[in-house]
C-alpha cells in the first residue's frame, strides 16, 4: 500500500509497484508502467478499454464482473468478498485530495497518516489547491508533515493552480499515459499515482506489487508466511487480469478490517 517521486508508503495503505499496471510502499525500486489492461476474450465481465469512472461514492459498473471472474479463478478470494465490502470510487474527495492524501501516507501507517490529514484539514478547511497552498510552513509542518511533504504538497498545489483539474481529460486516457504526466510532478511517485487510479478513476487493472500491504497479504495466503518468488507473483498476475485491482483490494482487506481509510 504506499508512492510518489519515489517515496514509500505505509504497510497497509499501499505502495511501490513492479509489474504491469501502476504503485509504491515500496519493497524495491519502482517499475515501469504497465500496459493497459488486456480483454478477456470470450468472457462477458472483461475489462472494457477505457471504464467509465464510477460517480464518486458509487461501486465501479465492473466490480461484480470482476469478482466473479477472481472467485472462479482462485477460491481463496470467496469468502474475503463475502466478507468485506467493496471499493467505493471518489470517497477521498476530488482528484487534488486524492493525490495530496496519498503523499501524506507516504512511509507512515495508515493510523498516523489519518492523523496527519485530519490535523491538515482542520488547518485549512476543506484541502484544495488554494487552502493548502495559502498555510504557511509551520503551520504544514504543525500538522505533522516532514518538509519534504510539505515541499510536495506545494508543488502538487501549483499545477491545480495554473492549469485547474484534468478530470475529463484523465478519465479518457490510458492508465500508462497518466502514470506519465503525473510522475512528472515533483512527490508523485509510482506508488500515489497507482493509488489515485484505483481510489480515484477506479481503474480496474492496477497492481501496486510494491506495496508492502499488499505483499504481505501474498506471502501470507500464497508463500506460507515467506515472500513469494518472482515466478509465484507473475502466476498470480496473471490469474487475475484484468482485475487486478479489485485482486489487491481484497488483499488488503484480508489483513484487517478497514486497511485503507477512504
Amino acid at each position: 500500500r504506499s508512492p510518489v517521486a519515489s517515496a514509500r508508503r505505509p504497510t497497509s495503505a499501499h505502495g511501490a509497484m513492479t509489474s504491469t499496471a501502476t504503485g509504491r510502499s515500496r519493497a524495491g525500486g519502482e517499475a515501469p508502467p504497465g500496459e493497459p489492461p488486456a480483454a478477456m476474450a470470450g468472457n462477458a465481465a472483461a475489462a472494457p478499454r477505457r471504464p467509465r469512472r464510477a460517480e464518486p461514492g458509487q461501486v465501479p459498473r465492473w466490480w461484480s464482473g470482476a469478482c466473479l471472474v477472481l472467485r472462479e479463478s482462485d477460491p481463496r478470494f470467496g469468502a474475503l468478498i463475502d466478507r468485506h465490502p467493496p471499493l467505493r470510487a471518489g470517497v477521498r474527495g476530488d482528484a487534488f485530495a486524492t493525490l495530496a492524501r496519498s503523499i501524506v501516507g507516504q512511509q507512515v501507517s495508515v493510523k498516523a497518516a489519518q492523523s496527519v490529514w485530519e490535523r491538515l484539514a482542520q488547518a485549512c478547511g476543506t484541502p484544495t489547491p488554494e487552502s493548502v497552498a495559502a498555510l504557511p510552513v509551520e503551520t504544514l509542518r504543525g500538522c505533522g508533515l516532514s518538509g519534504r511533504k510539505t515541499e510536495y504538497l506545494g508543488g502538487l498545489a501549483a499545477p491545480f493552480l495554473s492549469r485547474g483539474a484534468r478530470g475529463q481529460a484523465w478519465a479518457r486516457m490510458e492508465d500508462a499515459a497518466i502514470v506519465a504526466e503525473l510522475t512528472g510532478v515533483r512527490g508523485l511517485g509510482l506508488w500515489t499515482v497507482q493509488m489515485f487510479l484505483i481510489f480515484h478513476l477506479a481503474r480496474p487493472d492496477v497492481w501496486p506489487l510494491a506495496d508492502l500491504g499488499l505483499r504481505r497479504a501474498i506471502a501470507l495466503r500464497y508463500g506460507r508466511g515467506r515472500d513469494p518468488a518472482q515466478r509465484t507473483l507473475d502466476r498470480l498476475s496473471a490469474r487475475w487480469q484484468p482485475w487486478r485491482t479489485a485482486a489487491t483490494w481484497y488483499l488488503w482487506r484480508s489483513l484487517e478490517p478497514d486497511p485503507v481509510p477512504q
